[in-house]
């Protein structure tokens, strides 16, 4: 696809700078990027990089504005990772196929169920009794929407996806395949003078989800035990992340690679967790709170802020210092014996 950087520029609202009629081919990062890409540079402090990109076209903040200009045709924007998001979503509407909308002949459509002519169900899908697709909703290839599940408008359940019975997700959703939106929540009670049995707990509540949320491809959202687990609009989760049954995520929080939340926590709006981070069960957490990577949480968190660490988590500005400490353990343990010696 061959796009002018004039057209560009007018999508994302930026500032030109060269010639509006130059064609760009795809979008590209700086070290790869050739006379026919555009790339973007979203910190200054990447400024060098700048003069070293071979890219046809520039994406860059106000403050690399003139080093931009030097080397060739830019486009200036307030925000240019916001920017280059926008680019790819545009970029992806213009190169992808949609799919077809109606039911593929080898899907499986039981009795009662509602698809929107505008639908569209991919080969060996099945769909369960009384499920709902709105307009424009997408179920791939033996993906599996169980009975009384809805799916919202213009949502999409990649291959082998699986929206179990009675979960619903919202309008301009993503579940990508592998994942598992209503599998039951991890529940048993030991059954005691039986050797160590458990006793299954039937997990009668479903999953509700927003509009506008992504769930990652082989991540897991468990059915709540008496009431929905509930992701609130524009929450987007990673691959890998176990979500467990009756949590509450508020709307708008990110969740990195392999994160786990562990039954009834509440998380609140705005939140994020990078990869690996861990949220014990029943606890709160406030809203604009970010965790970082690998950090566990272990009480509930009623403050705003960015928090780290496992020895335990602590505010980030303590737990800097903690660590700078703890580096110079070793080094104090040699002064404290040497010292011992000299008495």
């Amino acid at each position: 696809m061959r796009v002018r950087i004039g057209e560009i520029a007018a999508l994302l609202g930026g500032e030109l700078l060269g010639d509006a009629t130059l064609e760009v081919e795809r979008i590209a990062p700086l070290d790869s990027a050739d006379a026919r890409a555009i790339g973007f540079l979203a910190h200054a402090r990447h400024a060098a990089q700048v003069q070293r990109s071979a890219a046809g076209c520039l994406i860059v903040a106000p403050a690399l504005r003139d080093a931009a200009a030097a080397r060739g045709a830019a486009i200036v924007c307030a925000d240019p990772y916001l920017a280059y998001a926008r680019l790819t979503q545009w970029w992806a509407a213009r190169v992808r196929t949609a799919p077809c909308s109606g039911v593929h002949p080898s899907a499986v459509v039981e009795p009662g169920a509602r698809i929107a002519a505008s639908a569209s169900v991919g080969a060996l899908a099945y769909i369960g009794a009384q499920a709902c697709l709105a307009a424009g909703a997408v179920v791939g290839a033996q993906a599996h929407v169980g009975a009384h599940a809805e799916l919202g408008e213009g949502t999409t359940l990649h291959a082998r996806a699986v929206l179990a019975r009675g979960c619903r997700i919202g309008a301009r959703g993503i579940v990508h395949s592998g994942a598992v939106v209503g599998a039951d929540g991890f529940g048993f009670a030991p059954v005691p003078d039986e050797g160590g049995r458990w006793e299954k707990i039937e997990q009668l509540g479903a999953v509700a989800i927003g509009d506008d949320v992504e769930i990652g491809a082989n991540s897991c959202v468990d059915r709540g035990a008496l009431e929905d687990t509930v992701v609130g609009n524009g929450v987007k989760v990673d691959n890998l992340v176990q979500i467990g049954h009756n949590v509450r995520i508020g709307e708008h929080s990110a969740l990195a690679g392999c994160v786990g939340v562990a039954g009834s926590a509440r998380i609140g709006r705005r939140c994020t967790f990078g990869g690996a981070a861990m949220i014990l069960g029943h606890l709160e957490i406030a809203d604009d709170v970010h965790v970082s990577a690998g950090t566990l949480i272990s009480r509930s968190i009623r403050k705003a802020g960015v928090y780290s660490g496992v020895f335990p988590f602590d505010d980030n500005a303590a737990w800097e210092k903690n660590a700078a400490t703890l580096r110079q353990l070793h080094a104090l343990r040699e002064r404290i014996r040497a010292l011992e010696k000299r008495q």
